[in-house]
């Protein structure tokens, strides 16, 4: 399966929103520690763009951050954040280093 990048730009007035807003999916998945999924989020060096990298095994079943009610609440007002919304695409790992 491939890796999920999202990314998208928010409002400047937003940014500090937005991160609290990811900050508490990361420790739901702290907490729950679900199986299965390997999980990154940036801020870009202009301040206001994000982005998501996700990385799912598919033999772990279905993608444990959606029934994570801090992801509910992150996605349902990411379009009022966002001056760009985001872009999803697939993409396939070429390399990596580290653990």
């Amino acid at each position: 399966m491939p890796d999920v990048v999202v990314r998208y730009r928010v409002k400047p007035d937003r940014v500090a929103e937005n991160e609290q807003l990811v900050l508490q999916v990361y420790r739901e998945l702290h907490e729950l520690a679900p199986a299965g999924i390997r999980y990154a989020t940036y801020r870009l060096a202009d301040g206001v763009s994000f982005l998501h990298i996700a990385s799912l095994d598919p033999e772990a079943g279905p993608n444990p951050l959606l029934d994570l009610p801090a992801f509910q609440a992150f996605t349902a007002g990411i379009g009022a954040r966002c001056d760009e919304p985001p872009q999803a695409s697939d993409a396939t790992i070429v390399g990596s280093y580290g653990p």
